[in-house]
């Protein structure tokens, strides 16, 4: 089933090459990939975390300055990094939004519930107030722009800049199904069970001895990965970005993708994305944009209060209800020809 919709997806841009159309699918793409990331805290780990969104911009950023090249002062010297190749410039980003996924999951499991938030939307802000302030490095509210696209090695055709709708679609694609999969396969091996086990009954799981520390910094270190990696791909593809991608807004987008969609299920990001990363699109020219936050505001509303626990969820108790109603209405309808033919027996014996 999920070849089959990866395959249905990849041939989108085939029998739809409308490039408006594919852009607002790529972006909703990106986002979905960043809601994947936060899914991994949220949803398997239990831990809320509202700073995410300083992952996604610590990739757009070193992924950009790394492909751009800079030269700054430091104070005791200046620094110089040459222009270095797009691709080796986005592994780099996620590197680095791993490592900071590390430094802040040292830090920040040390404490729970309302503490751990606090320190996560604190680290995002003092990521944004980086970015804003140091001019030298990131031309601060000016924005950098110019940020070449991405590029791709093919044998015998050298170095391949996606600059297409089409290709770029392809590419955000790519980068969700590998996030799904780590995620999936993270999810289901010894340490994605004592995560749950965590998320479940964290005293009890201390009790057995699961170290807890150390599985909730390797969900942290996965989860700033694939964010920076969604980061490195809106840097790339919308080739410009300023200290606004830090905002509390994009963490809350990622937020509402993964609890409309269902937490702590695969699918539900997924799901959750399309629906709000393509709503706006959808009612564009309908209602005005303040109207439209009241209708998002009015639709998690709904979401929350009638189906609880998310979409994906509640689509999969609907399915089970169908298929034991099938087999109720099987055994019933069974009935009436067991007895005739109970009847036709006992009518041969006699």
């Amino acid at each position: 089933m999920f070849l089959i919709c990866v395959a249905a997806l990849a041939l989108l841009p085939v029998l739809w090459s409308d490039p408006y159309m594919l852009s607002v699918v790529s972006a909703a793409g990106i986002m979905i990939v960043a809601a994947i990331s936060l899914n991994l805290l949220l949803g398997f780990t239990g831990q809320l975390s509202l700073g995410h969104a300083a992952f996604f911009g610590i990739g757009a950023y070193t992924s950009a300055l790394l492909s751009l090249g800079f030269d700054v002062n430091l104070g005791w010297g200046p620094l110089v990094v040459d222009p270095k190749p797009v691709w080796l410039a986005f592994v780099m980003g996620i590197a680095v939004a791993g490592l900071a996924g590390w430094l802040v999951g040292k830090l920040a499991f040390r404490v729970r519930g309302a503490y751990f938030v606090i320190v996560t939307i604190s680290f995002a802000q003092v990521m944004r107030m980086v970015a804003l302030n140091w001019v030298d490095l990131t031309e601060g509210p000016m924005a950098l722009t110019a940020i070449p696209a991405l590029t791709f090695w093919l044998p015998g055709q050298g170095v391949i800049e996606l600059v297409s709708k089409a290709a770029t679609y392809w590419l955000v694609l790519a980068a969700g199904v590998v996030a799904y999969v780590l995620v999936a396969r993270l999810v289901h091996s010894r340490a994605g069970r004592a995560v749950i086990a965590l998320r479940e009954n964290e005293t009890l799981a201390k009790s057995i001895g699961i170290p807890v520390t150390r599985y909730l910094v390797i969900a942290s270190v996965l989860s700033a990965a694939i964010a920076g990696a969604a980061g490195g791909l809106y840097a790339h593809t919308v080739r410009i970005i300023d200290p606004d991608v830090f905002l509390f807004v994009y963490t809350i987008t990622m937020v509402i993708m993964v609890v409309a969609g269902g937490k702590g299920t695969l699918a539900g990001p997924v799901v959750g994305g399309v629906i709000f990363g393509l709503m706006p699109e959808v009612l564009r020219g309908v209602v005005p944009p303040e109207v439209q936050w009241m209708l998002y505001g009015a639709l998690m509303i709904l979401i929350l209060l009638f189906l609880p626990k998310g979409i994906v969820p509640a689509g999969a108790r609907a399915v089970q209800w169908f298929k034991s109603r099938g087999k109720t209405d099987a055994v019933i309808d069974t009935k009436p020809a067991i007895a005739v033919r109970s009847a036709v027996s006992e009518g041969g014996r006699a």
